[in-house]
């Protein structure tokens, strides 16, 4: 095809792209990757398929798609004026504003005609502008599926099975001439409305009632029902094809008479601008990241509190998978957050691979082998290791407490929580975000409406429903759920995106990590103990320091410092975990940079006094004790009475309870029994002892295919010229084998397949080949021989642009190229 000749079809003008064209098109839909078209003609094909359309359109702009729907109702081809003039409007509404409105159209179509272009949805010259045929019937007015522009049909395809009576009818009322042949009446009909003075001089006679009924009808829905009887109005517009009959209670407004009445606007309000991004507020940069860095260390402390408070075993799976509501508030208590933000961390430390089911028969949550791994990183490590895994996740925390499309409730960690839009838009709103100066909170609402102008047709997408079961905008709600969870996590800081987030995104995981380390409290080594039995950390403790600390004592306040209180129940379970009364003696003196107070030291050699002393095994279970008088004290105790118990011995009694359970039941009581093993031996409860096998973290859903890197880019271009080249391939014409049509297989002999190979091999020709693979699939292919010999061709295969070896039994037959290919 020339240079100079207009394209009369997609796959010539994609023939006609340059290689980097190309590339461009399979990066703004991956999908027609999947697999790598043979040639042009079938990724045109592939291209103009009704699923590849709508994700192409679903991925376009406002004005993009505004421009889309404005072509669609134009006609097929249309000129560029036309184009311009349908979002523009004839010039004869000069309202205030218009001349601004009608420069930024025209400054901005350029653009959008080039990304219409450039996604194959629009090919062809200025001068005949063509929207692709499936583009055109998803976007184009009929009465199941109303246009976007609220156009209805043209006069024409309104008009179309109406009786030549009725049209002389609607003529005469129009004051038209009356013609016999019905294309002219239709066409006289459609030249009345676009004509301006005479259309303006036939509005002039309408009744007010009438003009009213235009009003409601002219920017859409354009249809409507009337009576069979209607009034007088609705006469008047129906007797002169104003309105014009879909069925026998059905009229529309004929295309040409709304435009007439829009001023020749497709649209409303056109929209060649995004909405600017408004600032809420302008806060120091420097406060921002220490605001932001603050939170992100009270994240790694909440998502560390989860883990412990998890490590011995979490919650109990539902059948239906997921958190009961119940298990979900008692973390949320537990975790001093609501519901919804302990949802979120839950999912959270889920998707960064520290949680996941351990498989058991009785079905737990618990923390995996990984969350050692993290917990070992340094706390600028451990941040960005959460940020990454939130920004990557398709499970959406904030569906929570929903139901989905069958009214069935969303649980934490349960299933259908994934979302496959929520990293494209968690990714946007922070890059929007990072669009505004440092130390910038933008107003969210500015903030939703620019979402919206980029991805209009995305956003009310379907993606579960609220509590009311009504419908939602998806893309809004990720969009403020982002907001709040960003603050959450540290990314933001007071509204306003901070420095290492900023790092996070443009630079990676390590200028992120550097830039949060110095904003990031250095770990101590001590606490200060009170004669209150309490013990106060003035920052975040070094993590052996913590662990063995959140042992011995409960945490009762947090904060800028974080107060720790030593009970009878926590110093037993120290004690329980194996250490002795000496190791908690030498340890608090050890990390206390203050004096070890006395009622502390009491506490401790109370408790490790008695602890022990009774032991608890299974007969059942049995408690025994050297002491008798101290198993009469429990016999007669009204409290040990759920528990069953019984005198086998002196020292001994047994339980009709396992042994767990009668030791929290003696505990309650006031005693601090110990458990034991078969042979006698205390029985030491560690922490952390519990733990999934190793798992790996859920696997975001994508959205579509994924994009495609330079690499296989420029591969798959190759291949589909390649392919293109051998599809179009013409052999040159001989007396014994006539040229055969573009996209058949060659036929020749094995005696002359055999010769042709071996001349082109010595004088380095390109020949032209049918071939079938093992699989029984036949292809053609033209390639360049360099060796025949033992029954192979080896070759350079223009087709797969590399060196393969052919046997020549599978060759159909060859043909030798035509001299302008071959050149």
């Amino acid at each position: 095809m020339g240079t100079t000749t207009p394209p009369r079809t997609l796959a010539e003008a994609l023939r006609a792209r340059g290689d980097e064209s190309l590339a461009g098109l399979l990066r703004a839909r991956p999908d027609l990757l999947s697999p790598v078209p043979n040639d042009i003609t079938q990724l045109a094909t592939r291209a103009g398929t009704r699923a590849s359309v709508v994700r192409a359109l679903e991925h376009l702009d406002r004005f993009a798609l505004q421009t889309a729907e404005a072509l669609a109702v134009a006609p097929d081809p249309a000129p560029y004026e036309t184009l311009l003039a349908l979002l523009t409007g004839d010039g004869q509404d000069d309202g205030e504003g218009r001349d601004d409105a009608d420069a930024a159209i025209t400054a901005a179509l350029p653009g959008a005609l080039a990304t219409l272009r450039e996604q194959a949805l629009v090919w062809g010259e200025d001068a005949r502008l063509h929207l692709v045929r499936t583009a055109r019937e998803l976007l184009s007015p009929s009465p199941q599926h109303p246009s976007p522009t609220g156009l209805g049909p043209t006069v024409a395809e309104a008009t179309a099975g109406m009786s030549p009576g009725r049209l002389q009818e609607i003529l005469a009322a129009a004051g038209l001439p009356a013609t016999h042949d019905p294309v002219s009446a239709v066409t006289a009909l459609a030249e009345l409305f676009t004509d301006r003075t005479r259309m303006a001089e036939l509005l002039d006679t309408a009744p007010v009632e009438a003009l009213s009924v235009l009003d409601r009808l002219v920017w859409g829905p354009p249809y409507g029902e009337v009576t069979p009887n209607p009034a007088p109005p609705v006469q008047w517009l129906r007797d002169r094809g104003l309105l014009l009959p879909v069925s026998t209670r059905t009229v529309v407004l004929p295309r040409e008479a709304a435009l007439h009445l829009r001023a020749g606007r497709a649209h409303r309000l056109p929209e060649p601008v995004p909405p600017v991004l408004v600032a809420a507020a302008e806060r120091d940069p420097q406060a921002v990241d220490r605001a932001a860095a603050g939170q992100g260390f009270m994240a790694l402390s909440t998502v560390e509190e989860l883990l412990k408070l998890w490590d011995n075993g979490g919650p109990a799976i539902l059948r239906a998978g997921g958190l009961s509501v119940r298990e979900l508030k008692r973390t949320a208590t537990s975790l001093d957050v609501s519901e919804p933000v302990a949802a979120f961390w839950v999912e959270l430390a889920y998707a960064a691979g520290l949680l996941a089911s351990d498989g058991e028969t009785d079905e737990r949550y618990a923390p995996t082998p990984a969350s050692d791994e993290w917990l070992d990183l340094t706390a600028p490590d451990r941040w960005t290791h959460l940020a990454t895994a939130w920004l990557a996740a398709t499970r959406t925390a904030g569906l929570i407490g929903g139901t989905d499309a069958k009214g069935r409730a969303l649980s934490a960690l349960g299933p259908d929580l994934d979302r496959s839009p929520a990293p494209e838009v968690r990714r946007r709103v922070l890059a929007l975000f990072a669009s505004l100066p440092p130390g910038t909170a933008p107003d969210p609402q500015t903030l939703l409406a620019r979402l919206r102008w980029e991805r209009p047709l995305r956003s009310t997408a379907p993606g579960g429903t609220s509590g009311q079961g009504e419908a939602t905008d998806l893309r809004s709600r990720i969009a403020l759920w982002t907001v709040n969870e960003a603050e959450l996590l540290g990314i933001t800081g007071r509204g306003a995106l901070s420095s290492q987030a900023r790092a996070l995104l443009e630079e990676g995981p390590t200028e992120a990590a550097s830039r949060l380390a110095p904003l990031l409290p250095e770990p101590l080594d001590h606490v200060l103990l009170q004669a209150d039995l309490t013990a106060v950390a003035p920052g975040p403790l070094e993590r052996p320091l913590a662990d063995m600390l959140s042992v011995l004592a409960d945490v009762e306040s947090k904060g800028g410092a974080t107060v720790y209180r030593f009970t009878p129940g926590s110093v037993r379970r120290a004690l329980d975990a194996g250490q002795a009364a000496a190791d908690l003696h030498a340890f608090l003196t050890t990390h206390s940079r203050t004096p070890v107070p006395q009622p502390l030291s009491y506490l401790i050699d109370d408790v490790a006094r008695r602890h022990g002393h009774l032991r608890i095994g299974a007969a059942s279970a049995y408690v025994r004790c050297d002491d008798e008088a101290v198993l009469n004290e429990i016999l007669a105790d009204k409290r040990s009475a759920t528990l069953r118990l019984r005198r086998l011995a002196p020292t001994v009694l047994a339980a009709q309870t396992d042994p767990a359970s009668l030791l929290d039941g003696l505990r309650e009581m006031g005693y601090a029994p110990a458990a034991e093993s078969a042979e006698g031996d205390v029985l030491i409860t560690r922490a952390g002892a519990r733990r999934t096998p190793p798992r790996t973290p859920p696997v975001p859903v994508p959205e579509g295919p994924p994009v495609p890197d330079s690499t296989l880019l420029a591969a798959a271009v190759r291949a589909v010229r390649a392919g293109d080249t051998a599809a179009r391939a013409v052999q040159r014409d001989t007396p014994d084998s006539p040229a055969a049509t573009a996209g058949s297989l060659p036929r020749t002999t094995p005696a002359d397949t055999l010769a042709t190979v071996q001349a082109a091999a010595m004088t380095g020709a390109a020949v032209w080949i049918g071939y079938v693979n093992a699989d029984g699939a036949a292809s053609q292919r033209v390639i360049a021989p360099v060796k025949v010999e033992g029954g192979f061709v080896t070759a350079y295969d223009h087709t797969a642009d590399a060196v393969r070896t052919y046997p020549l039994h599978r060759i159909t037959g060859v043909a030798e190229l035509a001299d302008e290919q071959a050149d």
